[in-house]
């Protein structure tokens, strides 16, 4: 009996990954593509080894006094798919322009991944970052794809931050 739960029990968490893993799949083939502006960082203090820790400049912009711990955010994208706060997502309606973005309220808004992870050695190529390349479901679920400079051309090999 202890075998059958076992099996059963490894099953179901190899089923409930391969879901997950599943659904994050979906949105990077069929989610749209956002930008979000970096905070200003001192990028020595950010580096940590192989990873760099991400600050979104939008996040001061919603009023974190009446959020909720997740839910989500409306933003418009402009001409280059970059991300500028609009209000609070309550589940109506949106625009054609506007998108929601889930958010999570813990110790500060965090609107998708929190670090970017890289080669060893590839430090200086993402001090030039000023855009976190976001792909997004029209639920609000995001997936980190990348980093973008300036001139919003992507950073790096997309074979290793995908």
């Amino acid at each position: 009996m202890r075998n059958i739960i076992l099996w059963a029990v490894t099953v179901l968490v190899l089923a409930v990954v391969n879901f997950m893993v599943f659904q994050k799949e979906q949105v990077l083939a069929h989610g749209r593509t956002v930008l979000l502006r970096l905070a200003p960082v001192d990028p020595r203090s950010l580096m940590q080894g192989d990873y760099m820790v991400l600050r979104y400049e939008i996040a001061p912009s919603v009023a974190k006094d009446r959020l909720e711990n997740t839910g989500r955010i409306v933003v418009a994208l402009d001409d280059n798919q970059v991300a500028s706060f609009v209000r609070l997502y309550h589940g109506e309606p949106l625009p054609p322009d506007q998108h929601p973005l889930l958010y999570r309220n813990r110790d500060g808004l965090r609107l998708g991944a929190e670090s970017f992870f890289f080669q060893e050695g590839d430090a200086a190529l993402y001090e030039q970052a000023e855009y976190g390349e976001l792909k997004v479901a029209p639920t609000g679920e995001s997936v980190l794809v990348g980093l973008r400079d300036a001139q919003f051309q992507p950073l790096g090999s997309r074979e290793m931050n995908p």
